[in-house]
């Protein structure tokens, strides 16, 4: 059985009781005010995506305990976190990323003492995901994110050209696992990289890693270990060149990491190519959805797994997208009925 999640900032709303109501017990959650938590409110705007003021550091023992309780008053277990502390020092290799390391290290063994045992990050510096268009009408009306790289790269650029180099962020990549995962494996915290997204070569001159299949084989060379995996985000890995020009599948890659690869699972989907792509709802990408659940069952997988950058429906404001409550509902309903269908109704596990 997967751990059917859901993302949620710990600072609670209206939608956590719809949550509850359709069968979702576990959380996936951010820092208040760390890394993610304040990019996130950088891309989805307003709509109540603010960070409490809390008297707190977000990667302290103490705040994450916070969380913990706010979760927990509502019904949620806290089971993974996509947020650190800021370590695009330590992504670029400059000064100052030793003291950065420090305040990951501070919270994975956080995270162990309090029981969180998975910690989604990435390597995308000075910025988030990328979508150039948040409100494109699909599927009768509902609106989806969605990304042209020709619009991309007329913003402003994140650096000067060749001002960074592949090599050094994979360097710095390496530094930082030295460092981190050993601390992982004495805190019982599986490290679980998210694939740059879009998984692109350079994003307004800045390199982009963690964009290939290849790429994250490498990853997993570079520190073997059972804490050091994957984000296995299915949208992204659909648009890396191995899975587009035929060479191996999304299925075929779950199998390839297994679960000593893949520690957690973003279940979502898409449509186009790394230069040109949208958002779509889960029965209608371009991936053979239940034949990744098969994949998955296969692997015997049954860590956290949540959909994401789900469709606005109709009567939703769409001041979060991609994270609004209805496409939410629509994909965990959608998440659950092929985890039975594959995994075995709950009462024949029993």
């Amino acid at each position: 059985m997967i751990g059917l999640s859901e993302f949620l900032p710990p600072r609670p709303e209206a939608s956590w009781k719809l949550i509850r109501q359709v069968g979702v017990d576990d959380v996936v959650g951010v820092l208040n005010g760390a890394e993610q938590d304040q990019r996130m409110f950088a891309s989805v705007g307003a709509g109540g995506w603010r960070a409490d003021d809390r008297d707190e550091v977000p990667w302290s023992e103490a705040a994450l305990k916070h969380n913990i309780e706010t979760y927990d008053d509502h019904g949620f277990t806290l089971v993974a976190l996509e947020d650190t502390a800021p370590i695009d020092k330590a992504r670029l290799g400059l000064d100052g990323r030793d003291e950065q390391i420090d305040h990951v290290i501070t919270q994975i063994r956080a995270m162990g003492r309090l029981g969180v045992p998975t910690l989604a990050y990435n390597w995308m510096a000075l910025s988030s995901w990328g979508r150039t268009d948040v409100a494109v009408a699909d599927r009768g009306g509902a609106y989806v994110t969605a990304y042209d790289r020709a619009v991309a790269q007329s913003r402003a650029p994140l650096v000067q050209p060749g001002e960074v180099t592949p090599e050094q962020m994979w360097a710095a990549l390496e530094y930082f696992l030295a460092a981190v995962v050993p601390v992982a494996e004495e805190a019982g915290v599986r490290l679980a990289m998210h694939p740059d997204d879009p998984p692109q070569q350079i994003d307004r001159n800045l390199p982009r890693i963690m964009s290939s299949a290849g790429a994250f084989r490498r990853l997993l060379s570079l520190h073997p270990s059972p804490n050091n995996g994957m984000t296995f985000c299915q949208g992204n890995f659909a648009l890396m060149p191995e899975v587009l020009d035929g060479a191996t599948s999304i299925p075929e890659l779950i199998r390839e990491f297994g679960t000593a690869g893949i520690p957690f699972v973003h279940f979502r989907d898409v449509k186009g190519t790394p230069d040109s792509f949208r958002e779509t709802f889960h029965d209608a990408g371009q991936t053979d959805m239940p034949a990744c659940m098969e994949a998955y069952h296969e692997i015997g997988f049954e860590g956290p797994m949540r959909p994401d950058h789900v469709p606005t429906l109709a009567g939703e404001p769409n001041t979060r997208p991609g994270y609004e409550t209805l496409g939410r509902l629509f994909a965990i309903g959608y998440i659950r009925g092929l985890e039975q269908s594959v995994y075995g109704h709950p009462a024949s596990r029993r």
